[in-house]
């Protein structure tokens, strides 16, 4: 009896680590100062030490059930990036500029061009967030997880100077609500989703002429990285006062995390378009809309609060970053809490 036989094949491991290595290095940054394989991952924080209070932000997060549709449809390669973007959305969402990324992946299996290929979309998210992969873990576990599945989560530090924290204290009635695009469902409500939906792969193939492509890959596109248009505005010399990453819970949970007391967000429904999936989702489903708006991110992936002046300048900073911003609300003088109309 060995480790192979009773279901870790170790060779796997040194194969999945040299596939996944040129998707690795596409992602360093000047400050690491280890290589791929060591025990740990280090960096310099050298370059941060004029910052007033250099102070550190991490998020840490996976990909949820959303992993359910991948394994069906055998698509491995974008599932990497939600996981990175929903650690450094919550980062840059604090101000933070994003450092470095690690992945950990738990596997029934390791074949390692699946392991190799999961890796290359994580990569592809550092890439967008300008976060070094500088580590990560490939677990192989027989007996807990099925040969064809595996679980995927990720964690991310990044640092602000303490003076550019984003944290609401400044919110003040007449302030500005702006929202990015999302590119659908993103990765939170999927429960629900595969609840909705048939989860068989003829559904999931089937085109539809609303969608612009099948049901698979709208449920499939890779959550949003915002991480560069945040950056962009702050560049722009606009002090974004709060933020919110609109993920699970949807606005009713998430909007009110970026006020302070005595605030109160106002949203309009109709100032921006709703992705066509998920009036598929509330129609199949039979949904009430107060219910999709505090499960999904409704076509908003970010919403931030700036002054009425800085408006303009704002929404051109984000479209100059590649995003599609929209005027979607307001700040009044209230209670603490959302209201959407």
């Amino acid at each position: 009896m060995d480790y192979k036989n009773a279901g870790v094949d170790i060779e796997a491991g040194y194969r999945s680590v040299e596939l996944m290595k040129k998707h690795v290095m596409e992602t360093m940054r000047s400050e690491v100062l280890t290589n791929i394989g060591g025990f740990s991952g280090a960096f310099s924080l050298e370059k941060f030490k004029n910052m007033e209070k250099p102070t550190l932000v991490s998020g840490t997060d996976g990909v949820g059930t959303k992993l359910k549709l991948a394994f069906l449809l055998d698509q491995h390669d974008t599932i990497g990036i939600d996981c990175v973007a929903m650690c450094v959305n919550d980062i840059a969402c604090a101000g933070g500029e994003p450092l470095f990324f690690l992945d950990y992946i738990a596997c029934g299996k390791n074949v390692p061009e699946k392991i190799a290929t999961i890796v290359s979309g994580v990569a592809d998210g550092c890439k967008q967030s300008d976060a070094a992969l500088i580590g990560g873990e490939t677990a192989e576990m027989p007996g807990f997880y099925p040969e064809d599945e595996y679980d995927l989560a990720g964690f991310a530090v990044g640092i602000v100077d303490e003076k550019d924290l984003i944290t609401g204290k400044d919110l003040e009635a007449g302030d500005v609500l702006i929202g990015m695009a999302s590119s659908g469902v993103h990765s939170n409500g999927f429960s629900l989703v595969r609840k909705v939906f048939k989860m068989e792969k003829e559904v999931l193939e089937t085109y539809h002429e609303k969608l612009g492509c099948t049901l698979g890959e709208a449920l499939l596109a890779p959550t949003k990285i915002y991480v560069k248009a945040l950056r962009s505005v702050k560049e722009a010399g606009v002090t974004i006062k709060a933020c919110s990453h609109i993920t699970g819970g949807g606005f009713y949970e998430n909007v009110p995390r970026m006020l302070k007391e005595g605030t109160h967000a106002v949203v309009e429904k109709d100032s921006y378009p709703v992705p066509p999936v998920f009036a598929m989702l509330q129609e199949e489903g039979k949904i009430e809309e107060q219910m999709m708006y505090n499960t999904f991110n409704m076509g908003l992936g970010m919403i931030l609060a700036v002054r009425k002046e800085d408006v303009d300048q704002t929404l051109q900073a984000i479209k100059e970053a590649g995003e599609q911003p929209y005027i979607v609300g307001r700040i009044e003088a209230g209670e603490k809490g959302v209201t959407l109309c």
